[in-house]
């Protein structure tokens, strides 16, 4: 598993689909200051990679979730790469909103799933883990037993590392921040004294930079 984790973190930098600027940091949604920039949906736009994602991310599922009949993919980011798994596998697909649909049927959940169904959900980042299990939460609520989740990049914070433990949820994924900061530091992409700054923000990044 570290190869591959070496090998994606590697894929990743190279697309620019992770960006680290130490001095220069981003403003996330959660209006956290970040030296770190994930974006995972930039390998939907090469074939290769994209295809890459989607065979490990099968891999992990009918390796670690043998059990799972259904594949429920997080939006908006894993949709795309959700359905593709699931066609893979030949599974059913649906996709799971933050929010109910403000008209018609104001569905949560995308699509049609037996509430008997096994699922596996997939993501494509874990930051702190709200939104993923919110996911799961809805498809709980439907019915469903979730056997785990596979996702290609997680942050490993703390507060994500717990609320996936509180929530009885096993994640599964295929690079992380480990994998990334070693590979960058590796390339030259980044400077020994940058890896002690992107620690710092790690350990409290919803107070880093404030």
């Amino acid at each position: 598993m570290d190869k591959l984790k070496k090998e994606f973190a590697s894929k990743l930098l190279k697309v620019k689909a992770i960006k680290l600027q130490p001095n220069d940091p981003f403003t996330w949604a959660s209006g956290w200051k970040s030296p770190f920039y994930c974006d995972n949906r930039k390998t939907l736009s090469f074939p290769e990679l994209r295809n890459y994602v989607k065979l490990e991310l099968v891999h992990a599922i009918l390796e670690q979730f043998p059990e799972a009949d259904a594949v429920a993919g997080v939006a908006t980011g894993a949709i795309a790469q959700g359905a593709l798994v699931a066609d893979e596998v030949n599974m059913p697909f649906v996709y799971v909103r933050s929010k109910p649909k403000d008209h018609g049927m104001q569905n949560l959940i995308e699509g049609q799933l037996d509430p008997k169904a096994k699922v596996v959900v997939v993501e494509d980042l874990i930051s702190t883990g709200g939104s993923s299990l919110k996911a799961v939460e809805a498809l709980r609520k439907n019915g469903n037993e979730i056997v785990g989740m596979v996702a290609s990049y997680t942050y490993g914070f703390p507060i994500a590392e717990k609320a996936f433990a509180d929530a009885n949820v096993k994640l599964v994924t295929l690079t992380d921040y480990e994998h990334v900061v070693a590979e960058a530091l590796e390339t030259g992409y980044i400077k020994q004294e940058d890896v002690e700054l992107l620690h710092e923000w790690r350990k409290d990044p919803a107070n880093w930079k404030k």
